[in-house]
């Protein structure tokens, strides 16, 4: 197993000190990032899209909870199936009470919406011991519009922001004719009664939400992924755990 080198405690302070600036650089960039985001132009939500919850149907409005902004997750689960996404349920599951109180604090609310019908979800739900918000967008175009879930029999290919021909020529073609759920998140503003789309993020986009990925990358062994740099690092065995995948 390819551990890091074993060294004193002044060569590895040396080490450290030279990647702290290089984690300083990363972190004013990231602050430059997130100012040209909120940067971004809107766009209002014309349509009238309609959920399903606890309290039965509501509006986009509804989702904010009478707050100013709003953090949805595009949460897979198809239908079809039995179970939601794996992946899915461990970021919805990292987003607990502590999260979203932070988050209510700044006037922003958190929910996520599925496909599958409601009943589906409020068993999965209670098994699981889940407080989120979870809503069902049975029956609305909602998570095709916002390009989460794939139909070329609904609408023409488009994920991350790529056409079906942008999607070929990086070697996606598999996506150009794919049918199903896709993870995403997006982000909305409202304006009195009016809201707008603000963000979305697809793909490894979405790893903002997954705070585990986000500490186990402070670590020596990492996420323990076959693409991480340096190879070597023996594989862990995961604990048994429904929220998770590798």
């Amino acid at each position: 197993m390819a551990l890091p080198q074993v060294v004193s405690r002044d060569e590895w302070l040396a080490a450290r000190r030279a990647l702290l600036l290089r984690e300083k650089e990363l972190t004013r960039a990231r602050d430059v990032l997130a100012a040209d985001r909120r940067r971004l132009p809107m766009v209002r939500v014309e349509q009238d899209y309609r959920f399903t919850g606890p309290e039965g149907e509501v509006g986009l409005l509804d989702l904010f909870a009478g707050r100013s902004q709003l953090i949805l997750q595009h949460f897979m689960y198809d239908p079809a199936r039995d179970e939601p996404c794996r992946s899915c349920s461990a970021m919805a599951a990292e987003t607990g009470e502590g999260v979203r109180d932070h988050l209510a604090r700044r006037d922003t609310a958190f929910a996520a919406v599925s496909r599958a019908p409601y009943p589906k979800l409020q068993a999965v739900r209670e098994a699981r011991g889940w407080t989120f918000p979870w809503y069902s967008s049975e029956g609305s175009t909602f998570n095709y519009d916002f390009h989460a879930t794939l139909d070329p029999a609904v609408a023409p290919a488009n994920y991350n922001f790529r056409d079906a021909g942008e999607l070929s020529a990086a070697g996606l073609d598999w996506m150009v004719d794919y049918v199903g759920e896709q993870p995403a998140i997006s982000t909305f503003l409202r304006d009195g009664d009016q809201v707008f789309h603000t963000w979305s993020a697809y793909g490894r986009g979405v790893e903002e939400m997954m705070h585990g990925y986000h500490l186990l990358d402070l670590t020596a062994l990492g996420r323990q992924e076959d693409w991480e740099e340096p190879k070597g690092r023996a594989p862990v065995v995961h604990a048994a755990d429904p929220g998770y995948t590798s």
